[in-house]
């Protein structure tokens, strides 16, 4: 059995727009191509099925590499909340939970956004290794949803 430990982030967005426009950019393919994962000029394919039980996936293409995000929909309330599972099979076995709330504030939409992360622990692992892991997947999940999230915003603005 795989001993694992978790941590979880939490980010706050405010986007100049109705919470549907943001909504429709986390689960319409053509949207989520141009700004989930990396760029639409790597996202070679794009899959959603939104529905609970429904399965998501981007495939990425980088330097001849293909990098695969997937996930299954836990739950769906259009346009305030997702809950889905987050894996990419390449880097880990493990399964993370993000769940997106999406809310409209003074003609605004304020979207909170956390993933609890699963840490897969290495052999010999002791509690400051755990915690040292536990920081550095934080900080490097939390940097690179804050690049994605900075084009979300272009994204969902732009013609507004």
């Amino acid at each position: 059995m795989n001993v694992t430990s978790s941590v979880m982030i939490s980010m706050a967005r405010r986007f100049e727009v109705r919470p549907e426009r943001v909504f429709e950019a986390w689960v319409k393919p053509e949207l989520m191509k141009k700004w989930l994962f990396t760029s639409e000029a790597t996202n070679k394919a794009v899959n959603n099925e939104l529905r609970v039980g429904g399965k998501w996936e981007i495939v990425d293409q980088r330097e001849g590499v293909e990098y695969r995000a997937a996930g299954e929909y836990q739950e769906v309330r259009e346009p305030h909340k997702l809950v889905f599972t987050f894996e990419m099979p390449q880097f880990s076995e493990a399964t993370d939970i993000i769940r997106v709330t999406i809310s409209e504030v003074r003609d605004a939409a304020e979207m909170l956004f956390t993933q609890e992360i699963v840490v897969p622990h290495e052999e010999g692992w002791n509690d400051e290794d755990v915690n040292k892991a536990l920081e550095e997947y934080g900080a490097q999940t939390e940097k690179g949803w804050a690049l994605m999230f900075d084009r979300l915003k272009q994204l969902v603005e732009k013609h507004n």
